[in-house]
């Protein structure tokens, strides 16, 4: 038989401790209390980073799907780290040139993970030479040049 809950008149000390301890089971409290994200993440915690481009790649969607997903590796400005993000959008490749200053942020996948079928890809780019990727696909901004 397992522990018991505290009962009785002086129980709370009791309950406060086994609700401590649980708490440590789930993974978001364990990632949230011992920093985890700081302190193994690329963007050191922050929601977005910047960077400049190195080269384009293509890369190959998981199984059961086929085909080319676009992406670019990035120097990250803050630490120099190396990171692989996903351009998305039809076309956007043609847009990112390399030695562009691009800003990424996380591709929401879940546990902060890879998304969908791009193998290994955590970022995505959200804006080139400091405009919206998005605007300058649906053709509403002109892309500046560095």
């Amino acid at each position: 038989m397992g522990k018991k809950s505290p009962l009785g008149l002086y129980a709370a000390r009791g309950l406060a401790e086994k609700y401590k301890e649980k708490r440590l089971h789930s993974w978001k409290v364990r990632r949230r209390l011992y920093r985890l994200k700081e302190k193994f993440d690329p963007l050191e915690g922050a929601p977005m980073a910047r960077g400049i481009v190195l080269e384009k790649v293509g890369l190959e969607a998981r199984q059961p799907h086929s085909g080319l997903r676009k992406a670019v590796k990035v120097q990250l400005a803050k630490n120099g780290v190396v990171v692989t993000a996903f351009a998305p959008g039809d076309g956007a490749l043609n847009v990112i040139n390399e030695h562009d200053e691009v800003l990424i942020e996380g591709i929401g996948g879940s546990r902060g993970r890879s998304m969908g079928d791009i193998p290994g890809v955590r970022y995505k780019v959200i804006k080139v030479n400091g405009v919206s990727l998005q605007a300058i696909l649906q053709g509403k901004k002109e892309k500046p040049s560095r």
